[in-house]
This record gives structure tokens, sequence and C-alpha cells, in this order.
């Protein structure tokens, strides 16, 4: 650098006028450039014309087969009247009412018997051959 002139500051003073230009420009440029990164990102995953074709044709597919399907539940002469449904809720309300008061006996029974007994509730209910409905993961349905 010592072989090179010495620049004048109007030189000096040119040059960095020249670099703050150049340097707003690359800003703006890398801006740009950004927002186009950013826009090809978002283009890149959406669906391409014939992706979006397709999935059309398969959601047409799907309304008209479940257009297919309410017609057959709509034409179906088997429907239940609403006097069958009350019925068969009623049932079930008597059923499940009458598994919990049986379920409740037979706990009470057995934690009777469970007051004297030298072993474990465990043991005892293998001994004898119990399974509860927790063993097969059952529970009662909500009381409506």
């Amino acid at each position: 650098q010592e072989q090179l002139p010495a620049a004048s500051d109007t030189e000096l003073r040119g040059l960095d006028g020249e670099i703050a230009t150049l340097s707003a420009k690359v800003q703006a440029l890398q801006q740009s450039c950004r927002q186009m990164e950013a826009e090809l990102r978002d283009l890149n995953g959406s669906m391409t014309t014939p992706e979006m074709a397709r999935e059309v044709e398969e959601l047409r597919k799907d309304c008209a087969s479940y257009t297919e399907k309410l017609e057959r539940i709509k034409s179906a002469t088997n429907h239940v009247t609403p006097e069958e449904k009350e019925k068969v809720c009623g049932e079930q309300k008597l059923y499940c009412k009458e598994w919990r008061r049986r379920k409740r006996m037979a706990t009470e029974l057995l934690e009777a018997i469970l007051e004297g007994y030298p072993k474990s509730k465990k043991q005892f209910f293998e001994e004898v051959g119990i399974e509860t409905d927790e063993d097969h993961n059952i529970t009662l349905p909500a009381a409506v």
C-alpha cells in the first residue's frame, strides 16, 4: 500500500459515499432475496396443479360415496321408531341399575368375609376364583 499514491480527502469522501450507496443497495438486494426465498418456501410447500387435481378427484369420490351411503340410510325401511329407542334405553338403564346394585351387594359381602380372612384380598379372590370388572377392564356406563 505504501507504493500506491495517497488519496485526497475529496477522493476518500467520494469513495465513502460510494461505499454507503453500495451498502444500501446490498441491504435492499438482501431484503429482496429474503422475500423471494420466503415466497419460494411457500410455493414449494404448496401443492402442484396435478397434485391438487388428484386431491379434488379423491374428495369428489369420497363425497359421492358418502352421498350414496346417505341415500341408502334414508331409503332404509328398518328405521328404529322413537318408541323402540325409548324402550331399549329404558332397559339399558334398568340393567345398569341392577348391575350397580348387585356389584355393591357383592362388594359388601366380600368385604365382610375379608374382615376375618387372614390373607390379602387379592389372594382371597384368587383362591375363590372371583373375577372383577376391573380385571377385564370393564366399566359401568355412566348413570344418565
